[in-house]
């Protein structure tokens, strides 16, 4: 509970609770208002921990399991928090253009992105330099292009499991791909978008900066925790499978000493059968030459 409240504190200090104008409100978010002061909705902070906690948990299971969870924040107050954000834990993100089909026409997206990474290898490896002072000029402005719009997206090469917005009314397009594709949705809501939108909602201030470096800045944390504990699964499944081997390495020495042992005393046996039988041989032959030289005289 302690913890509650402490986070609680900070998102007040950060303005979190401050929403839209009471005229800009949509109806739906009447569940997350704690009241109105002076035109300006106030929204109620134990909603917004409740949902951070509850987006915060499913985030870090899917981070968990190994999947991909795409950050998406084209307002100017929210790009560069949430690259960073997103750099930090390895996840892909799209903070310039929302390009229409990115989820639904991935294929093609992927096309570009391929062409993009190919012009980076020609400019890197120097194949570009067989080309005129212009088309290299050509080609690093194309890569320039590419990079702002899909740089963040360059690394995966499946559709993400999840979608973490910022502001949901203003990444429409993005939400509504999301939907046709049945991939989990994430958003920070306002007081002037509709929370059923989306899956997990977080009712809080989207316009300022502190708001959201707040609420972005926890979601990461819980991704990054997600993230550790899959190594550490890992980690132990590859300790444990070690430990396996050298089991059975060890019983296979064991087994093969064992072997060894056994032909040692079958050729131990061998050897001293024959030296007995040929004793026993000797013996009798001796004793029937002995019988026989006496009946000789």
């Amino acid at each position: 509970m302690e913890n509650n409240t402490s986070l609680q504190q900070q998102l007040l200090e950060a303005g979190v609770h401050f929403g839209h104008l009471k005229k800009k409100w949509n109806p739906k978010m009447l569940p997350y208002i704690f009241a109105e002061k002076k035109g300006i909705h106030i929204i109620d902070l134990n909603k917004t921990v409740e949902g951070l906690m509850e987006t915060a948990a499913a985030l870090k299971a899917i981070a968990r399991s190994g999947k991909k969870i795409m950050f998406v924040a084209t307002k100017k107050q929210a790009k560069e928090i949430v690259q960073d954000c997103a750099n930090r834990v390895n996840m892909p993100f799209v903070t310039e253009r929302w390009l229409g089909g990115m989820l639904t026409n991935f294929n093609t997206v992927r096309k570009s992105v391929k062409k993009m990474q190919s012009i980076e290898k020609m400019l890197s490896d120097g194949s570009a330099e067989s080309l005129t002072k212009k088309e290299r000029l050509t080609l690093t402005r194309d890569k320039e292009k590419m990079e702002k719009v899909l740089g963040g997206i360059s690394q995966i090469s499946r559709i993400p499991a999840a979608l973490f917005m910022v502001d949901i009314g203003h990444e429409h397009i993005a939400l509504s791909e999301a939907k046709r594709l049945n991939i989990t949705t994430f958003g920070v809501v306002d007081t002037n978008c509709d929370p059923n939108k989306v899956d997990f909602a977080i009712p809080a201030n989207d316009d300022a900066t502190k708001s959201i470096a707040i609420i972005v800045n926890y979601i990461t944390a819980a991704i990054a925790e997600g993230l550790q504990e899959r190594q550490a699964d890992k980690d132990e499944d590859d300790h444990g499978a070690d430990a396996e081997e050298s089991h059975e390495a060890r019983a296979a020495r064991f087994e093969s000493k064992a072997d060894g042992g056994d032909d040692r005393n079958r050729r131990g046996g061998r050897g001293g059968s024959p030296a007995g039988a040929g004793g026993t041989r000797r013996r009798t032959t001796g004793g029937a030459a002995g019988g026989r030289r006496p009946a000789g005289k």
